[in-house]
């Protein structure tokens, strides 16, 4: 699902309790890494460009005396106060607390997590029109040279606009959707994942196998586990057909 930049940006706007926002405004940040919810890590960094925003992360330390603390998205509450307490009253009593309240911590970050938040919407219509081609063609072997012709631009021309618009190449954003794609068919088919790869239009599945963990920080098998099984779980729990 494609994110609503404008919407993340009024949020981020006018949302009076998101902390990341307060901290930048007060000039706290200027400098500093940084994190929030995975969804508004794009509009923080346009809006703040002093700040090196961490994409990935889903808890940021930061500040002279590391004194301030960040956690992104809704249950990173968990690591952030696994950190506090293994700050103040050591490792030991962090692992008790994490054994008692049944607490995993978020070693892998926000990526499994995320969707196509910087595939946003633009008001420019050239830009919006190949977004929206690419949606139902990421399969096509050439999707670049594709889209730079449905525009009517030259494709050096095209991938410069592109990026300019997005703050992605063409390319990177190709990738991105199929990604996207690939997650809900590791989520809810047990296709091989080399057949997954070659629908997706990688003919090298050894290429896909390394371009899902580079964005993903997991590997498509460990990302069915993670979030496959989870779905299989839900459905016979809610008694639901798979």
């Amino acid at each position: 699902m494609i994110a609503d930049r404008r919407r993340i940006e009024v949020l981020l706007r006018d949302h009076p309790i998101l902390g990341a926002r307060l901290m930048a405004q007060a000039g706290l940040l200027d400098g500093e890494p940084a994190t929030t919810h995975w969804a508004f890590c794009d509009a923080l960094a346009e809006r703040f460009p002093q700040i090196r925003v961490q994409y990935q992360r889903s808890l940021v330390v930061a500040g002279e005396g590391q004194r301030l603390v960040m956690a992104g998205g809704g249950t990173s509450w968990q690591d952030l106060a696994l950190y506090l307490v293994a700050r103040f009253a050591g490792v030991d009593a962090a692992i008790q607390l994490a054994r008692v309240n049944l607490i995993d911590w978020h070693h892998v970050g926000q990526q499994p997590f995320a969707r196509l938040a910087a595939s946003r919407q633009t008001d420019d219509a050239l830009i919006a029109r190949a977004q929206v081609w690419v949606a139902t063609h990421y399969q096509e072997p050439a999707p670049v040279a594709a889209m730079a012709q449905l525009t009517g631009l030259s494709e050096r021309a095209f991938v410069r606009r592109f990026k300019q618009v997005t703050g992605m190449s063409p390319l990177a954003y190709v990738h991105a959707v199929r990604i996207e794609e690939a997650k809900q068919m590791l989520e809810a088919t047990r296709l091989p994942v080399e057949a997954i790869a070659e629908e997706f239009g990688y003919e090298d599945a050894s290429f896909f196998l390394r371009l899902f963990k580079r964005e993903v920080r997991l590997t498509p098998s460990r990302y069915r586990r993670k979030f496959g099984d989870l779905r299989d779980v839900l459905r016979e729990a809610a008694g639901m057909r798979a």
